[in-house]
């Protein structure tokens, strides 16, 4: 098979950016992480370009490179944190309203594996086989995640008060 160009690459990414970018954000739950996890993944996928012509969907390809980068980030722990003898300066502007959510609240108090699930599952319309081949696990594994998360969703939202709820439904 033919190698991958870099000019089919900027192709690629310019027309699955936005989606990326997306799904990163609804894992982390933070913008300027999501830059990130995207950033590393089409670092990554670059590096590799010229070697996946063999990719049947090259889509799912990157979705699983993007759900790894997303746990490995989660299981890097303290040693990623960097130490500053200053002080960094706060955003001046409030958080965007998506991060304000009860959704997006919701979907950061699931532990990383639930949330992937649910992210890839019913936000990104992934069929189950597609996130247990993304996450590397059963079919059975994405079923009770995201039957155990969905449970811990409706505890969430079972315990916000009318009020909320009608106005996120709007």
């Amino acid at each position: 098979m033919p190698r991958r160009t870099d000019g089919e690459y900027l192709a690629f990414v310019r027309g699955r950016v936005t989606a990326l970018r997306r799904a990163a954000y609804l894992l982390c739950g933070d913008s300027h992480g999501a830059d990130d996890i995207v950033q590393e993944t089409l670092t990554k996928l670059y590096s590799r370009w010229s070697r996946v012509s063999h990719v049947e969907n090259l889509d799912a390809y990157v979705n699983t490179m993007l759900v790894r980068v997303f746990l490995d980030e989660r299981r890097r722990g303290w040693w990623k944190v960097a130490l500053l003898d200053w002080l960094p300066e706060r955003a001046t502007t409030p958080p965007p309203v998506e991060e304000r959510s009860v959704v997006h609240t919701a979907l950061m108090g699931l532990p990383p594996r639930q949330r992937a699930v649910v992210v890839l599952r019913y936000l990104c319309d992934q069929p189950v086989k597609e996130v247990a081949h993304i996450l590397g696990c059963s079919e059975g594994t994405v079923k009770s995640q995201a039957s155990n998360a969905l449970d811990r969703l409706r505890l969430v939202f079972d315990e916000l008060p009318d009020a909320v709820t009608v106005q996120d439904r709007r």
